[in-house]
């Protein structure tokens, strides 16, 4: 059955993980997966987790499966988290179902719209994350482009970007991250958003929205306002969410998929067709980072705990930024990179060129994506300089 299948290469972001944990150099540095760390070089359990976990385990008397959508609190406290003050009023006409990560929740979307209409094509932004692709295309929607990203002045490309939507047909979708652009770090303003919505909504574009941030970049409420804007102005939205980053559940795959709909009507059909359509691929979501997430939120005191730790690691992301821009400047005053400063969240492509990414890797032992995107928690107070040393000579 299996002698014609090929070894496939490793991923490039996952094989560059196993060459780093492979490297036996004391002066090795990860910039290359998506994981927030703090200055150890950790991904730490927060302490709103670690407390809700407790309790969830002392308390609990049952391992079985969660109801198909998954959790109800959970569901409602996402559902909340997300669309803010706007949740009440478009609850009727919402469903939200509990889903195995944002990756799920993505996968599970597609498989939805393409239940609704088979082979429909959904737009992404140039560049966007490599595994946007793939699990779109694996629920069954048809991939095309348009530009977001202008590499030269390091920010968002948008007047080609809105060109690209007005010729875009009706009912196409559109790939848009809320918050913390993967892999570029540069997000619209409020403005640009507006502008961006302004054609969505006029050309009856439907925005699918990938939040998967929330909270590390400038915070809770202003990370959501492309998707709270949205839901003044179109009258479907989807929403893939995840917990991984804001809430340190990676491993937990806990995540949501939220669809806003003409109606209460439409909300029915799409909850009934996206859990049939998750019954096909896994049956039930896990529950674990669920109800931790689910406690947290609900619970006054340890939401209050989660927000300032959430807060704290946001600042500290943007103390790393500035302290590599800090560092390179020092290095190389010809090189104006303030740009990284102004950008958001866990990454940014830093313009380097393949082979310079090869030799920083090869030679230095610090390792990044070979398109140069950088995951900015990499750093640390401790390597940042280094870094920035051997960076600064590549840099244009």
């Amino acid at each position: 059955m299996f002698e014609k299948l090929e070894t496939l290469p490793p991923d490039p972001i996952l094989g560059l993980a196993t060459a780093f944990r492979e490297d036996p150099s004391p002066a090795k540095v990860d910039l290359s997966v998506g994981v927030y760390r703090n200055r150890s070089g950790l991904t730490p359990l927060m302490e709103a987790v670690l407390s809700a976990e407790r309790d969830l385990i002392a308390q609990q008397s049952t391992k079985s499966y969660l109801p198909p959508a998954g959790a109800p609190a959970f569901r409602e406290e996402i559902f909340r988290l997300v669309l803010g003050d706007a949740a009440a009023g478009l609850r009727a006409r919402s469903a939200v179902i509990q889903a195995p990560g944002g990756c799920g929740a993505l996968r599970l979307g597609a498989e939805l719209v393409h239940r609704a209409s088979p082979g429909a094509t959904v737009l992404l932004g140039d560049p966007t994350w490599p595994n946007h692709g793939p699990l779109l295309t694996g629920g069954g929607l048809t991939l095309a482009r348009h530009p977001y990203y202008d590499a030269s002045r390091h920010t968002v490309d948008l007047q080609p970007m809105l060109d690209a939507l007005e010729r875009t047909p009706a009912g196409t979708l559109v790939l848009l991250q809320a918050s913390c652009h993967n892999p570029t770090g540069a997000d619209p303003d409020e403005a640009q958003w507006r502008a961006i919505l302004e054609v969505v909504a006029r050309r009856s574009l439907v925005p699918f929205f990938d939040i998967a941030y929330q909270g590390l970049g400038d915070d809770l409420d202003r990370d959501a306002f492309a998707i709270r804007e949205a839901t003044r102005h179109v009258p479907e939205v989807i929403v893939a969410v995840s917990c991984s980053k804001s809430f340190g559940l990676y491993r937990e795959r806990t995540g949501a998929l939220l669809v806003v709909g003409d109606d209460a009507a439409h909300a029915r059909a799409i909850e009934s067709q996206a859990n049939k359509a998750a019954r096909a691929m896994y049956s039930m979501p896990p529950g674990h980072g669920a109800l931790i997430a689910e406690r947290i939120l609900g619970d006054a005191t340890l939401a209050a705990t989660w927000r300032k730790e959430l807060a704290g690691m946001a600042a500290r992301l943007r103390s790393l930024r500035e302290a590599f821009v800090a560092a390179v400047h020092a290095a190389r005053p010809d090189v104006d990179i303030g740009w990284l400063a102004r950008q958001r969240g866990m990454f940014s492509l830093l313009g380097l060129p393949a082979e310079a990414v090869r030799e920083l890797r090869e030679r230095h032992h610090v390792y990044m994506g070979l398109d140069s995107r950088v995951n900015i928690a990499g750093l640390s107070e401790d390597n940042v300089g280094r870094v920035a040393e051997l960076v600064a000579p590549h840099l244009q």
